[in-house]
């Protein structure tokens, strides 16, 4: 049982493409030499017109290669073909009349059942109207409680406005004002 040894052509061989890789490997893959010399510009190291001579496009290229690598740090761009917009609210008007049918669908079968059941069908509250027929708003909450706390503002307002007069009078000639 003899182990076998790596001939030394083989070891040689396998050096010179290590070798022969770390060339390839130093050198910039043409999207990257374009993100450096992109990078370069935004860092103020070259300007767009020196920037197009080094990648050797047009200074309206550089431009566009500059706004798609910046929308590219943004967001990524979407890979194939994308629809139009006609075609996007096609196909949404298709499913809100789909789920307009389901939606009415639902509601009879709804109403079947309440009848077999003998329950009451349930109707909408109707809420008061104002002149104009347009349904009369109902005050919030939160409207009603600010303005309570208005309220009682303005009132210890009122109440500490009437007694300060009456405790400047009341207070001795050296003494501080006291004010609220």
């Amino acid at each position: 049982m003899k182990k076998a040894s790596p001939s030394p052509s083989k070891a040689a061989s396998s050096s010179s493409t290590t070798k022969q890789l770390a060339p390839a490997a130093a050198t910039l893959s043409q999207a990257q030499r374009f993100a450096a010399t992109i990078l370069e510009v935004l860092g103020g190291l070259r300007s767009p017109p020196e920037a197009a001579e080094v990648l050797a496009v047009s200074l309206p290229r550089y431009y566009q290669l500059e706004a798609r690598a910046l929308e590219g740090l943004v967001a990524p761009r979407p890979q194939g073909k994308q629809p139009s917009l006609q075609i996007r609210i096609a196909t949404l008007e298709k499913q809100l009349e789909a789920a307009r049918r389901q939606c009415a669908r639902q509601e009879a079968l709804v109403r079947v059942t309440q009848r077999s059941l003998g329950l009451a069908t349930a109707k909408p509250s109707e809420l008061p109207r104002d002149a104009r027929g347009r349904k009369k708003r109902r005050p919030s909450v939160r409207a009603l409680k600010a303005a309570r706390t208005l309220h009682t503002q303005s009132e210890t307002k009122n109440a500490v406005q009437t007694e300060a007069p009456s405790l400047q009078q009341a207070a001795p000639s050296g003494a501080e004002e006291v004010r609220p």
